[in-house]
């Protein structure tokens, strides 16, 4: 058995056979441990505050409405254009 990483705590936890397979799958394509994964996922986690309860993200949404300003003035009638433009900016735009 391999020895643990300086810095690292040994756990255990249980998976469905499911999330086993995926997770060794993903692991070989990756060429990567599935401790590694589980590390980065439960890094992905707790950068996006999964742990944040319903209300308390709401709020903070609610809280944003009307912060910023997005150069636009018909945002809301045209809000799928500008999202697409956003994602594919057409040459002329990129800088």
């Amino acid at each position: 058995m391999p020895t643990p990483r300086a810095g690292l705590i040994r756990t255990q936890v249980q998976l469905t056979e499911e999330q086993v397979r995926a997770l060794r799958r993903m692991s070989a394509d990756r060429g990567v441990s599935v401790a590694e994964l589980v590390r980065e996922a439960v890094d992905m986690l707790v950068r996006t505050g999964a742990g944040v309860p319903q209300s308390e993200r709401q709020r903070r949404a609610l809280q944003a409405i009307g912060r910023f300003a997005s150069g636009h003035r018909d945002t809301s009638a045209r809000h799928d254009e500008h999202l697409e433009e956003s994602y594919h900016p057409r040459r002329s735009d990129v800088r």
